[in-house]
């Protein structure tokens, strides 16, 4: 009877529970495709005009940040969680890829800017 009652608690629970959704951003020196993670579906293609290119993430969501630029380069990131805190981040960005923590609700991707630069951003800021 025990093993019922706990098979029947585990299965509500899974059947309950939301399963996270991954989103994709690509971004490939000044292009930034958005696409459907479990599609490989391009949804739209961009140029990144702006100093950051902004994402919001839903709710329970997941951001796949693949970062791809043609040159040894780095690019700040700027992630802010729901409860207003931010973390800033310089990651590299020739074939790198990285994933949004728990908590996530926008990640700012600033444009690919050469390694030597990045000691002295970091130290500006």
């Amino acid at each position: 009877m025990k093993k019922l009652t706990l098979s029947v608690g585990l299965l509500a629970a899974v059947l309950s529970s939301k399963a996270q959704d991954t989103t994709c951003t690509y971004f490939k020196d000044e292009t930034v495709y958005e696409f459907d993670y479990y599609m490989d579906t391009v949804l739209y293609k961009t140029q990144q005009t702006t100093k950051y290119y902004e994402i919001t993430v839903k709710y329970g969501d997941v951001l796949c940040l693949d970062l791809s630029d043609s040159k040894n380069r780095v690019r700040k990131v700027i992630t802010t969680f729901f409860d207003g805190s931010t973390r800033k981040d310089m990651l590299n960005s020739k074939n790198e890829v990285y994933y949004s923590p728990r908590g996530t609700a926008k990640v700012s991707v600033g444009k690919p800017i050469r390694n030597g630069l990045c000691a002295t951003l970091i130290n500006m800021q």
